[in-house]
């Protein structure tokens, strides 16, 4: 529950956990304490290494989360900034290393707009791009990335988690499929995947999942927003997009945020110490949640895997609804939900939905809402905001007639 201001006399009731998460009390008190640390941690003084010794036991936390050497813990300034990296620094490695060969991209998608928008500019400069499309349940198959893979493919993309439908990728079985191919035809692929939120609830040891670069965004992970990381296996395998100094082993020059990789670490700790216990938690209410909404709204379909995926989300499409208003009058009545990713509000389709459903079913790709838990979300606040989706569906309805 949050302290904003509502038109009813209930606190507000936060359930958009998938679009922005609260700062852990944590990371607050780690970036408090490096405050002090503000020196360049690239200067030689001695205020400088003390700045640059806080910056890398930052990175080594980071690292320690995911059992990888904290050289391949990479400090960006987001997911959107990590995504552009490996995406255009895969791109040019492989030209710098092979420019007699074309380049050739395979991404799903159903992956977020920091990803299909510089896939979209890449394919506008005329390099070849391939998108995979899911299957009704949001998985992207072993044998759909196989059938599209060719000698020139330098990138495979593909989201751990989807943060609207919440469905989760198995990223080790397409990384065998992608290893394959390289052994047989001799090629080197970059398999890259958008992390999200999918750290907070599964397992984060990245040698089972197989891939060689992956994103992570601060602000997704109870973190300060402004910070992420790129885990890059071989630092060789990605070209920098920016020049202006040597930093993060010469692929993301600027001047590191010490404060803000203090928070992002101490996040993320806390995080991997709760996330059985959390993922445990989140599952049960979403399954009281999808038993609730059946008996309140019984025409409601439900979106994604029915047996993979994130805990904390609930995507839903009901009939004979308009998604926007039934979530902006869930916001006066003081829940916080929304129709679909928060970068592509004001889309009238759910771009995800729309490449999962058959052509019949395409109404649900129109009147779709994502709710998404999080820490302090109770039983009772579910209780809260499907008695308010039935209320304001029924109301709907009867207008409409």
């Amino acid at each position: 529950m949050w302290p904003f201001p509502s038109s009813s006399n209930e606190k507000r009731l936060y359930l958009d956990f998938a679009a922005a998460t609260p700062v852990h009390a944590a990371a607050l008190r780690a970036m408090e304490e490096a405050e002090p640390f503000f020196a360049n941690p690239s200067a030689i003084h001695r205020d400088g290494l003390a700045a640059q010794e806080l910056l890398e036991s930052a990175r080594k936390k980071v690292a320690a989360v995911f059992e990888v050497p904290a050289h391949t813990m990479c400090f960006t300034s987001g997911g959107t900034e990590g995504n552009n990296l490996a995406i255009f620094g895969a791109a040019r490695a492989r030209v710098f290393a092979h420019p007699e060969k074309k380049v050739h991209l395979v991404v799903s998608s159903i992956e977020h707009t920091s990803i299909l928008e510089p896939i979209a500019h890449m394919s506008d400069m005329g390099v070849s791009v391939t998108l995979v499309a899911p299957d009704t349940e949001g998985r992207i198959t072993a044998a759909a990335v196989r059938a599209v893979l060719t000698p020139d493919t330098a990138l495979v993309s593909v989201g751990w988690a989807n943060g609207e439908v919440g469905t989760v990728q198995s990223l080790h079985t397409i990384a065998q499929c992608i290893r394959a191919y390289e052994k047989e035809h001799g090629s080197s692929i970059v398999f890259h995947t958008d992390a999200g939120q999918a750290p907070l609830y599964l397992p984060t040891m990245i040698a089972g999942l197989g891939v060689d670069v992956m994103t992570l965004d601060s602000g997704k992970l109870y973190g300060p927003r402004g910070v992420g990381a790129l885990y890059v296996r071989d630092e060789k395998r990605l070209a920098p997009v920016l020049y202006g100094g040597g930093q993060e082993n010469g692929l993301r020059p600027g001047t590191e945020n010490v404060v803000l990789a203090a928070g992002f670490a101490a996040a993320l700790v806390e995080s991997a110490r709760a996330r059985k216990e959390e993922s445990r938690r989140l599952a049960a209410l979403r399954a009281h949640f999808i038993d609730a909404l059946k008996i309140a709204v019984p025409d409601a379909v439900l979106n994604g895997s029915r047996d993979s995926l994130v805990p904390h989300i609930v995507h839903i499409s009901i009939p004979d609804i308009d998604a926007e208003y039934v979530a902006l009058a869930l916001d006066a009545a003081g829940i916080s939900i929304s129709t679909k990713s928060s970068c592509e509000e004001g889309e009238r389709v759910s771009r995800v939905v729309s490449a999962m459903v058959e052509e019949g079913e395409m109404w649900r790709a129109q009147n779709t809402l994502r709710i998404s838990m999080g820490s302090g979300t109770t039983q009772a606040d579910v209780a809260r905001c499907v008695i308010e989706i039935q209320q304001v569906v029924e109301r709907y309805r009867s207008f409409a007639k």
